[in-house]
């Protein structure tokens, strides 16, 4: 059975090294939550909103041991107005036996405030 494991957070500006070290870190809150092991993720997708194009984000997920074979995709969020900015968003695709109540997702830093009854799991 495949399950979907979301993440977000946010960086204050639009800076490479920003954007990998964040996103690392939101991997690795999801990873530690779930005990995902890499051979068990079929993909992840990840967004970004237009104000981050220093880095792919992928860049980050490839530096994590066990990564470097899971397909990857980087696309651009909905410019919706009004909506959180300089935000990196993830959705991994995880083969998993877990029930959907089981699976643990992370909200950091500012993208807490998109899924307050998720981020403090």
């Amino acid at each position: 059975m495949i399950r979907g494991v979301r993440g977000a957070t946010t960086v204050e500006r639009n800076d490479a090294a920003l954007v990998r070290e964040r996103t690392a870190e939101l991997l690795r809150a999801l990873v530690d939550r779930n005990d995902i092991r890499p051979d068990d993720v079929a993909s992840a997708i990840f967004t970004t909103t237009s104000d981050l194009d220093a880095d792919f984000p992928a860049h980050a997920a490839r530096a994590i041991a066990g990564w470097e074979r899971v397909p990857l995709l980087c696309a651009r969020e909905i410019p919706v107005p009004g909506a959180l900015q300089r935000c990196v968003r993830v959705l991994i695709h995880w083969n998993t036996d877990r029930s959907q109540r089981e699976v643990r997702h992370a909200y950091l830093h500012d993208a807490a405030r998109l899924r307050p009854d998720l981020a403090e799991e």
